[in-house]
């Protein structure tokens, strides 16, 4: 199944979600479940980013739909990358 990286960035209405309600972490993972997104794994980080996560999904039209569905709550924005293995991209610039 492809992977996809997910940079999210916490809105204002997002931290105090957090801050009120941490659990809320783990309910948003359970909801990209039920959108055929598989966290496989997630981090909290400093920077321009709050947390990094990858994740695996059917395809990118999946991934979108959930971004965008995650997005229009207004908690969180969302940047979603697919994510290559280092072997198929070795592959891939052999055939060329």
């Amino acid at each position: 199944m492809p992977t996809y990286i997910l940079l999210t960035k916490l809105t204002t209405e997002g931290r105090k979600t957090i801050r009120e309600r941490p659990n809320r972490i783990q309910e948003v993972d359970r909801e990209m479940e039920a959108m055929q997104v598989k966290v496989i794994s997630q981090h909290a980080v400093v920077g321009p980013y709050d947390f990094v996560n990858i994740v695996e999904a059917p395809d990118n039209e999946t991934i979108l739909k959930a971004s965008v569905e995650l997005g229009a709550r207004g908690t969180v924005q969302i940047m979603s990358m697919p994510a290559i293995p280092i072997d198929d991209f070795i592959k891939a610039i052999k055939e060329r």
